[in-house]
């Protein structure tokens, strides 16, 4: 299981961080180098975060303040999290979800991230073999978090690029239709709200929708809201939790299980804070036995229940955080919009879902990958291509945003514009000087069209930049 391809790191997505982790950008260093724009790091209000530290000292064990919780910190904790750690996140889910609903400290159970907590999730709740519906496009992190180890499937439900990829009743019913004629138990629907990657929020009638779908097949839904407080301008995000306690709404409580991280919202990625919330007894008991395989570290818990008890830093952070996103987002969305290239309207998110189907020779997958391919080697930016995320249409590329300063953010439009615009250019007046990356573009279409897909991206020698087996010192004497 270890050394197979059950990983999913053979996608261009991880291949992507591996071109950049090769050739970095550095404004100085390496000017000409990729620029990462695969990552999904909100890196803009780490401001906010660096003052209250500094006005905080105490609430670190590694600082003269602090040091006198040292030892209490430093021995065995109950697995179940230091309860003022448990306390404070909930506190902050509140304040997320505009204080609209209410999260019982003891139903939280943390993992290693949301990675831990995707996988642990299904562990509870399905058999090898079992399957959970997933609406695409979708995080290619997936085919790993629910899968590698737990022997689960992910059956696609497809969204379309006609109504702006939204989840329809039908786009479920046949995605469970098409599980049951192929004999596969479907277990339940995964979603993500806000949307990775498409930056777009679930609006009140969907997921009352989606509660009434899941009910009536009795399967369960386990609703990722990693991205909650990521939501910068109107119509704000409406959780899950507030739609099962509408009174006209009929649920089975027990089907229902949220879960959430700070590796978004706060930008805390490096901290590994990911926690399962679920309505079920049964589920919260299996998880917490789980958990023991992955927990969050008692000096993180420490500090982490420091900051978010302080009310008035974190109404400061979610306002701030918001308003950083959204000023961003503007400059990023105009700068493309005046060489012509769109994206998808959205209002969440570390990202953006960038249309490029009109550049690509032919409307296919594998001009998506070939153009994508001139996009890495030769515009020197990662994006990931629509084709990892299971899109149902080519020509789409999810681009982040929030994990570079101002001044890289420049150089990656002006290096996103001039390639428009040369292609633009090179559609109709096709000057010899100004073929470069289109006659690229056009070679690797034309080298890839004999391929299958699964071929075009990896070899079975790459790996993710991911792996701990990537960088370590057997891979190396072996190679």
């Amino acid at each position: 299981m270890a050394t197979g391809s059950g990983h999913g790191e053979y996608s261009p997505y991880f291949d992507g961080w591996k071109a950049h982790e090769a050739n970095p950008f550095h404004p100085t260093d390496n000017p000409h180098g990729v620029i990462q724009m695969g990552l999904a790091e909100n890196q803009l209000s780490f401001d906010l975060v660096e003052e209250w530290v500094m006005k905080n000292p105490e609430a670190s064990i590694c600082t003269p303040e602090g040091v006198t919780d040292f030892r209490d910190i430093a021995i065995y904790q109950d697995y179940h999290g230091l309860p003022k750690f448990r306390y404070a996140v909930a506190n902050f889910m509140e304040k997320v979800r505009g204080n609209r609903v209410r999260f019982d400290p003891d139903r939280i159970v943390m993992s290693g991230g949301a990675t831990g907590a995707h996988e642990m999730t299904v562990f509870c709740l399905a058999d090898p073999g079992d399957a959970f519906l997933v609406p695409t496009p979708y995080y290619p992190g997936f085919d790993r978090d629910l899968r590698w180890r737990t022997g689960a499937q992910l059956v696609p439900v497809v969204c379309e690029r006609s109504n702006d990829f939204k989840v329809t009743r039908e786009a479920l019913e046949a995605a469970y239709k098409s599980a049951q004629e192929a004999t596969i138990r479907v277990k339940g629907l995964l979603i993500t709200n806000p949307s990775n990657p498409l930056g777009t929020i679930l609006d009140r009638e969907t997921l009352r929708m989606v509660v009434s779908f899941i009910n009536e097949k009795s399967i369960h839904l386990v609703c990722d809201e990693i991205y909650a407080a990521t939501v910068f301008t109107r119509p704000g995000f409406i959780s899950i939790a507030e739609i099962i306690q509408e009174k006209e709404i009929e649920c089975n409580h027990d089907l229902i299980h949220i879960v959430y991280s700070l590796s978004k919202d706060l930008g805390f990625p490096g901290f590994r804070v990911g926690i399962v919330y679920s309505y079920n007894d049964a589920v919260v008991s299996c998880c917490r036995k789980m958990s023991s395989f992955g927990l969050v570290s008692s000096q993180t818990q420490h500090l982490i229940a420091s900051m978010l008890s302080d009310d008035e830093f974190v109404n400061k952070f979610i306002a701030g955080s918001a308003n950083k996103l959204a000023a961003r987002h503007k400059v990023f969305t105009e700068g493309l919009a005046k060489v012509g290239i769109s994206c998808l309207q959205s209002n969440a998110g570390l990202f953006v879902w960038m249309d490029l189907h009109h550049l690509l020779k032919e409307q296919t997958f594998e001009a998506e990958i070939a153009l994508w391919k001139v996009i890495i080697r030769e515009v020197k930016l990662n994006v990931s291509p629509g084709s990892s995320f299971h899109c149902s249409a080519p020509g789409w590329f999810r681009v982040c945003f929030a994990n570079m300063d101002d001044q890289t953010m420049d150089v990656a439009l002006t290096r996103i514009r001039a390639f428009a615009v040369q292609n633009n250019e090179t559609s109709t007046t096709v000057p010899m000087k100004r073929q470069c990356w289109q006659k690229q573009q056009s070679n690797l279409r034309l080298s890839l069209k004999s391929r299958r897909m699964d071929d075009l991206v990896m070899t079975q020698c790459s790996m993710s930049p991911h792996s701990p087996l990537a960088q370590s010192p057997l891979v190396r004497a072996r190679n």
